[in-house]
């Protein structure tokens, strides 16, 4: 797995503060963003965070390159349908001998982890089974029907692995440029760096939360699962570790 940052809202917490004051100031806008250093805008968006006036954090946004994880993770990151996806397709993009996640629990029982693996070079044989069966039914199709060899080749090739892509399994690699504003994020950290989250998916929320920190401190100084800020919103179905969890994410976000 790997996050990193592609670019962000230059100078956040100004904005933030900036977009904060413009609703009840009759200055020019110019004039708001050079009044603002960096001690003003940070205190002001620490109120504005602790009032839970959040609309102004939706001006500052990040966007992150994910690569090296599973397609059962992209079935959870899009659920958080206030941010923008773009996504390596199995359509365009040929499978053959792709790379896939191992899950830690399979990872550490050797039994597991041996019958895992040759399911996946059981899916990855059968991928290429039946995009070289399909290639060639496509391209025979398609000469016959009158067009150039070189131009049906690749053709038929994508008319192939958009069917055989069907057996290729959730383990299998995905990447993606993801692209969140500050507000969605903070929604984000509460749900996917939560020990009940599928570990996946934690463990990428939990770099980018280390990413945001560095940006923007004072926005993402209480980011993190929903225990840090109070009760766990999670009820009976908690984790049982909450001391554990707030003094992980306080370390975090103190820069300790």
């Amino acid at each position: 797995m790997k996050v990193s940052l592609i670019t962000h809202t230059p100078n956040p917490e100004k904005i933030i503060a900036a977009s904060a004051r413009l609703c009840y100031s009759d200055s020019e806008i110019d004039e708001l963003l050079n009044n603002l250093d960096a001690k003003k805008s940070a205190e002001l968006v620490s109120r504005l965070i602790k009032m839970g006036h959040e609309s102004t954090i939706e001006h500052v946004t990040f966007t992150f390159g994910i690569e090296g994880v599973s397609r059962s993770l992209l079935a959870q990151i899009t659920r958080h349908r206030m941010a923008s996806f773009s996504v390596q397709s199995q359509r365009y993009v040929r499978g053959d001998n792709f790379q896939f996640v191992i899950p830690p629990e399979i990872e550490s029982s050797s039994r597991a982890k041996q019958i895992y693996l040759e399911a996946m070079e059981n899916d990855i044989k059968s991928y290429n089974e039946i995009t070289d069966i399909l290639i060639d039914k496509h391209l025979e199709d398609l000469i016959s029907q009158g067009m150039d060899e070189k131009k049906a080749k690749p053709k038929a090739e994508k008319m192939a692995i958009e069917d055989a892509r069907f057996v290729l399994p959730n383990a299998s690699h995905t990447k993606m440029i993801a692209t969140f504003n500050a507000r969605s994020l903070l929604n984000f950290f509460s749900l996917r760096c939560c020990n009940r989250a599928q570990w996946e998916i934690k463990s990428v929320a939990d770099e980018m939360l280390k990413i945001c920190i560095a940006i923007a401190p004072t926005v993402f100084k209480s980011a993190g699962p929903g225990c840090v800020r109070g009760a766990c919103p999670e009820g009976t179905m908690t984790c049982g570790k909450i001391s554990e969890v707030r003094r992980y994410y306080k370390e975090l976000t103190d820069g300790d």
